[in-house]
């Protein structure tokens, strides 16, 4: 089961992974020659006996083969660019290398525990910094979906979300079960797992690190708070009533069976949404939602995802869809704290593009009198002189 791409693109260039995958590339052309890695830098392997300091980071950019480099250079690329954009160019620098140094000590760690003649042997590779940035990439995007290449009887493609991917095959299965392949430093791996895992978790704990509505914590918190509710819901009676639990009868309103179809495809549709936005999957979102409107146009979505449709639908060149979006988005949630932006491009949308005149000044004006942004303010301003010249030629 090979890991081909993830349903979602890093929103910044992710310098700093390229550099370090181009870094490992260099040198390995350098310290590898036809007969494995040249004597020279052999030093700069680990040696868990005794260890010079330098090389907790310096084996992480040594490799023995073409396929180890090309493996964990691939990895790094599938997993990297998401984490390097969420953490940053420094960030994610200081965290790889803090995971190629703890990878280095959990190996070591086992190797003197459990390992006997293990601990003579010198390491080298990248995959214990690579297996921390799967780590940190399994805690911070649980829920995004990684399409896989597998092979058995048939070959083919399918998708699997990241936190089952990467918790039950990568780290479970490949170096928990599946211990059988020689010269691999299966518990530097883990080391590297356990590395990124608690350090994503701890800054997000502490809010070092912005927090999403997608992230493991955010999970975690979702579930402890569904289940604080069913404790309360459970022990109600108990608390009221002296340990009798007193049954309240709902009178619930029938639904005829076509109206029960609808109501769960509604359901169903609105999942779908919130799924596809959480994996950065605007585009298929969006669509959904148009769906959703042909059903039921009264539906309304939550702030922030209304909001991430109306601007992928404008996008997509879907500008009545779009526009009706945004007018349901501030009908809606109007105390919303940049609801000027949004009558601003709601204003420039009708005007650019559906030629809708009225419409148009009735949004730019209301949105020049709480723009703040000097560029907004100016393009505003712009696009209601461009109007008012339209009007008055007619």
């Amino acid at each position: 089961m090979l890991p081909i791409r993830t349903s979602i693109r890093p929103i910044k260039t992710p310098y700093m992974n390229y550099s370090l995958i181009v870094a490992n590339v260099v040198v390995f052309f350098i310290t590898f020659g036809s007969d494995g890695l040249w004597p020279w830098a052999r030093v700069y392997m680990l040696t868990p006996v005794r260890p010079f300091l330098w090389q907790f980071v310096t084996y992480a950019f040594l490799h023995g083969s073409f396929m180890h480099i090309a493996g964990n250079m691939y990895f790094l690329y599938i997993f990297g660019n998401n984490v390097n954009d969420r953490l940053g160019n420094l960030g994610y620098l200081v965290f790889y290398l803090g995971g190629a140094v703890f990878s280095a000590l959990g190996h070591m760690l086992a190797a003197s525990l459990f390992g006997g003649g293990s601990v003579a042997v010198p390491v080298l590779g990248a995959s214990g910094a690579v297996a921390a940035v799967t780590g940190a990439y399994l805690v911070l995007f649980p829920r995004t979906l990684i399409t896989i290449v597998y092979w058995f009887i048939l070959i083919g493609t399918m998708d699997l979300p990241a936190i089952y991917l990467i918790l039950l095959k990568m780290i479970f299965i490949d170096n928990v079960i599946a211990r059988s392949a020689p010269n691999v430093a299966y518990d530097a791996h883990l080391a590297g797992y356990a590395f990124g895992i608690a350090s994503m978790l701890l800054l997000l704990i502490c809010r070092l690190l912005e927090s999403s509505q997608f992230d493991l914590w955010t999970m975690m918190r979702r579930w402890n708070v569904r289940r604080q509710y069913r404790d309360m819901v459970n022990s109600a009676g108990d608390l009221f009533t002296g340990g009798q639990r007193k049954r309240i009868r709902v009178k619930q309103v029938k639904k005829t069976p076509a109206q029960q179809v609808k109501a769960e495809e509604i359901m169903q549709i609105r999942g779908q949404i919130a799924t596809r936005i959480g994996q950065g999957n605007l585009s298929e979102a969006a669509e959904q939602y148009l769906e959703l409107m042909r059903i039921d146009d009264s539906q309304i979505l939550a702030r922030q995802n209304l909001l991430d449709v109306a601007n992928q639908l404008m996008t997509m060149g879907k500008y009545e869809a779009s526009a009706e979006a945004y007018e349901k988005f501030l009908k809606h949630y109007e105390s919303y704290q940049h609801a000027e932006q949004v009558q601003l491009m709601l204003g420039v949308l009708y005007s650019r593009y559906l030629k809708k005149i009225p419409q148009a000044l009735e949004c730019l004006t209301a949105a020049r009198t709480k723009l703040s942004d000097p560029g907004q303010l100016q393009m505003c301003e712009d696009e209601i002189k461009r109007l008012d010249g339209e009007v008055g030629n007619k």
